[in-house]
């Protein structure tokens, strides 16, 4: 494992990626309304950012052909974008960017609801903005990289839910996945210290009725196996000398 700390050179980039990438995200969430379909959406925040000249970092990466990641519902993570995928009242919507600035990466993702959504949806949305809050407070110089995983886990499990395993949250920096992968459970490894200068995605991922996955057709997007609401939650933070900063806050 090689885990790289950031200089300050790289660190501001990275903060001002992640402002780009915050209002990228927040204007795209304005815009996602029912009746408007995914790839307007694609198309927008590919335009915003590389008018603010970043660079969409998700697109062409390892071949995936869109700006955001796009996910309605049972869609995990890694939805493609579609002029026939329609927002529609009632929908729990996740989108993920991420954004290349000045060399460097960063990554987040939000979770909406498309209007008035059910209480088991709510319910979904409410724990996931808990689990992330919580994990990001956890992470500070000193801590083991696995409480994060420890303390995501109590909270998605204590409601019931699903933690999609094979799904983790990652170091980023120059690249979008670096070193160390950060799990979203405990597997009995507390895991390397976190020093200040770190640069993580912490991005929570978990299911309603399962932990299991399949992919569909397009061979990117990932559904839950028994086609339950799934959310996913990220922002990528730098642990600093006290505690953290979210890079990609809103």
């Amino acid at each position: 494992m090689s885990i790289t700390i950031k200089n300050e050179e790289q660190i501001q980039a990275m903060r001002e990626g992640g402002k780009i990438l915050a209002e990228v995200l927040e204007k795209t969430c304005e815009k996602a309304i029912a009746g408007v379909s995914t790839l307007e959406l694609d198309h927008f925040a590919e335009n915003f950012i590389r008018g603010k000249r970043g660079i969409p970092g998700f697109k062409n990466y390892k071949g995936f052909p869109n700006t955001l990641c796009t996910c309605l519902n049972e869609k995990i993570v890694h939805g493609i974008p579609r002029k026939d995928e329609i927002l529609k009242e009632g929908d729990l919507f996740t989108v993920d960017c991420g954004v290349i600035y000045k060399g460097m990466n960063t990554d987040a993702a939000r979770t909406i609801a498309i209007g008035k959504i059910s209480e088991e949806k709510q319910k979904l949305l409410s724990v996931a903005k808990e689990t992330l809050a919580v994990a990001t407070n956890t992470a500070k110089p000193g801590v083991h990289l696995n409480e994060i995983g420890k303390n995501i886990q109590k909270i998605v499990e204590k409601a019931g839910y699903h933690i999609i395993h094979d799904l983790t949250g990652h170091g980023i920096g120059k690249n979008l996945h670096e070193d160390p992968v950060v799990l979203n459970y405990w597997d009995g490894n507390p895991g390397p210290l976190l020093k200040q200068g770190m640069t993580l995605a912490i991005e929570p991922i978990f299911a309603i009725g399962t932990s299991q996955m399949r992919t569909l057709s397009d061979n990117w997007t990932l559904v839950t196996e028994d086609n339950s609401c799934s959310i996913q939650i990220e922002n990528t933070i730098l642990i600093t000398q006290n505690g953290n900063e979210v890079l990609t806050k809103s």
